[in-house]
């Protein structure tokens, strides 16, 4: 396995996650600011290694497969340990639906991919917009103080709420696509 610049990035991230956690469930008052901080960092690297792979024309099959992967898992865990901290119905829901939706994405991405139809399910434009959301309503959710004035925690459940209804507009829009080719192979 040859590892070029994005994908030693990618596994960082991944390795970081440890790391993330721990600060996350540290006693002290500044422990959930870093931790914010800390999935900001994360996320920035999340973006420099798409950056990198293209511009180094170091796309590969390995970040192709890792990339996703690394994104779900910090969003799972920072879901989790969020909704974990703040068990308010309408974070538990955001959490579900966004949790809920990654999962089903993957799947649905993996079986138009053994169909040959992988382009079905690409990123859509919707998609992105409900990323910018839903990584800024979870760093404002872990910084949970208060920060220049701006209620942190009131601004992450209003974009947590808007990263759901994006979850699940976008969600019905690659299902419907994909149920559009697999009804013509039927």
């Amino acid at each position: 396995m040859h590892l070029n610049i994005p994908n030693t990035l990618t596994l960082i991230r991944i390795a970081l996650i440890p790391a993330f956690m721990v600060v996350f469930y540290l006693p002290y008052d500044w422990a959930r600011p870093a931790s914010a901080w800390f999935y900001g960092l994360i996320a920035i690297t999340d973006w420099f290694d798409g950056y990198l792979a293209r511009k180094l024309n170091q796309q590969s099959a390995l970040g192709a497969f890792l990339d996703p992967v690394a994104d779900k898992l910090i969003v799972a865990v920072a879901l989790i340990m969020i909704t974990a901290a703040h068990p308010e119905m309408l974070i538990i829901l955001g959490s579900i639906i966004i949790i809920g939706r990654e999962i089903t994405i993957s799947a649905l991405r993996e079986w138009m991919a053994q169909l040959g139809k992988k382009s079905t399910v690409a990123v859509s434009m919707i998609g992105k917009i409900k990323t910018t959301s839903q990584l800024f309503a979870i760093g404002f959710l872990l910084h949970r103080d208060d920060w220049l004035g701006i209620p942190t925690h009131t601004v992450g459940v209003i974009l947590l709420g808007i990263a759901a209804a994006l979850t699940i507009i976008s969600m019905f829009i690659y299902l419907k696509a994909a149920w559009q080719e697999v009804r013509h192979d039927m």
